[in-house]
């Protein structure tokens, strides 16, 4: 099991410089990234998150936020009316 997430943790679009990973789309490619509130603070400096419950942080290309939701679902909603590509990281 250890060797999976090793392995999860290597994959070579987790390395990739913002560049690169603009070079994979630009603007029509997102990620999706699951955090803490407490990590919030450093995207949305006047939000008010719950320090430990788990929000899904949708991202551009160039890093810039597009959207926060408190739930999958929110996040899978929004984007069913946009025309982007997405890459999640776990």
């Amino acid at each position: 099991m250890q060797h999976d997430r090793q392995t999860q943790s290597d994959h070579p679009l987790r390395h990739l410089t913002a560049a690169q990973f603009m070079a994979l789309g630009g603007d029509a490619v997102v990620y999706v990234k699951q955090v803490k509130g407490d990590s919030l603070g450093s995207i949305l400096p006047d939000g008010d998150f719950a320090a430990n419950e788990d929000f899904h942080v949708v991202v551009s290309a160039d890093g810039s936020p597009l959207m926060i939701g408190d739930s999958q679902e929110a996040v899978v909603e929004w984007l069913q009316g946009q025309t982007l590509g997405v890459v999640t990281l776990h």
